[in-house]
């Protein structure tokens, strides 16, 4: 698999993009305004957020001057007290931006909006810096976040300018509506009615534990094998979606002591869930074809032929796992993704559009000429 770095897809604001670099937050922002998640009282300075979690919010700011100091603080908190958000947790969340410029005002930062794009924020929790994940930790399912970071100091507009970033006006504004949430060791629910056999891999699974995948003494199939062991109930996966799986992969072929060795697993990485894109060449095809028309909460054996692998370019090259791979995976989840922006026009191109429209007024322009012509003959 291709392991991308999760992050937000949205920035968190102005500040982590510049001072990224520099490790944190000054530590001249980290006062007592700064309020902990379990903490009862809401600090008055921060932006009246109202509207149901899960909607577009509506931001009403203070009629007083952006604070100098960061503060943060739950302003709505969810009802799931039984599904508490985790350290280690991959936290799907709806995230917006805002500047807040001048006393009672502020504006939505555009194109900052998982509510605009339609596609939420997949972040996860142990590779957030704390002063975004100590408001989150321990909060339920359904809450609803709001940050204020300070405006940039002139040192940090002349980074974020020397970066070729436009620095913006005014202190930045965050909220995090956490919508759904992937433990560690996460399974799809349900108790599999089909374990393969036969010509096919045998799967056995014993709760929130790696697969065991047994080969038979068979040959491999030549064509892609999708066999579900347990059909989940949720929605279809579409492509182009973001996915969130577990998963576990062996090779068809023994080695030379005769072992079929895990290959690749989530759960060798302490079970924390898999995300990535499907249907667009992000994984290999056999996830591609065969995971895509499945339904979140399957589990799925993939049997998938060398040539919808690796290939021998990536075998050779990579050394990537030859031949035909058995892969279990647990559809967890499936989220659309942001479409992509769209292609800025360049001035050439404007010109050109200019140039068109012209000559397309002088083309209408000539036949009115002519049939001016033809009535003055007639």
């Amino acid at each position: 698999m291709h392991r991308r770095v999760a992050a937000l897809a949205v920035p968190l604001t102005a500040v982590t993009l510049v001072v990224s670099s520099c490790a944190s937050i000054p530590e001249e922002w980290r006062t007592p305004a700064f309020l902990r998640m379990n903490d009862d009282a809401l600090d008055s300075r921060l932006p009246e957020v109202t509207g149901d979690v899960g909607e577009e919010p509506e931001v009403t700011f203070p009629d007083i001057e952006p604070p100098d100091e960061e503060i943060s603080g739950v302003v709505s908190k969810g009802s799931g007290e039984d599904a508490l958000v985790g350290a280690d947790d991959l936290v799907i969340a709806n995230v917006a931006q805002y500047q807040w410029t001048a006393p009672g005002e502020g504006e939505p930062v555009e194109g900052q909006s998982s509510y605009e794009s339609g596609a939420p924020d997949l972040i996860r929790m142990d590779q957030m810096p704390e002063y975004i994940t100590d408001t989150l930790i321990s909060q339920p399912l359904g809450s609803r976040a709001v940050y204020v970071f300070p405006a940039l100091s002139s040192e940090e507009i002349a980074q974020a300018e020397a970066m070729g970033q436009e620095a913006p006006e005014g202190a930045s504004v965050l909220v995090i509506d956490m919508i759904d949430r992937f433990s560690q060791g996460a399974v799809v629910p349900g108790e599999q009615t089909n374990d393969g056999g036969g010509d096919l891999p045998t799967v056995t699974q014993d709760g929130r534990s790696q697969p065991e995948i047994e080969i038979p003494d068979a040959d491999a199939p030549d064509e892609l094998e999708v066999v579900p062991l347990i059909e989940g109930g949720g929605a279809e996966v579409e492509e182009g979606q973001q996915i969130i799986v577990q998963y576990t992969g062996v090779r068809w072929e023994a080695d030379e002591d005769g072992n079929h060795e895990v290959f690749d697993s989530s759960w060798n990485q302490g079970g924390i869930p898999f995300d990535t894109t499907i249907g667009g060449g992000a994984v290999i095809q056999g996830w591609d074809e065969g995971i895509v028309g499945q339904n979140v909460g399957d589990r799925l054996m993939l049997i998938v032929p060398g040539d919808m692998a690796y290939g021998e370019s990536e075998e050779e090259a990579m050394g990537a796992p030859a031949g035909t791979l058995v892969f279990v995976v647990d559809v967890l989840g499936a989220f659309d993704n942001a479409p992509p922006p769209e292609p800025e026009e360049s001035e050439e191109d404007a010109e050109d559009d200019g140039a068109d429209e012209e000559a397309s007024e002088g083309d209408e322009g000539a036949d009115e000429e002519a049939g001016e012509s033809e009535e003055d003959s007639e």
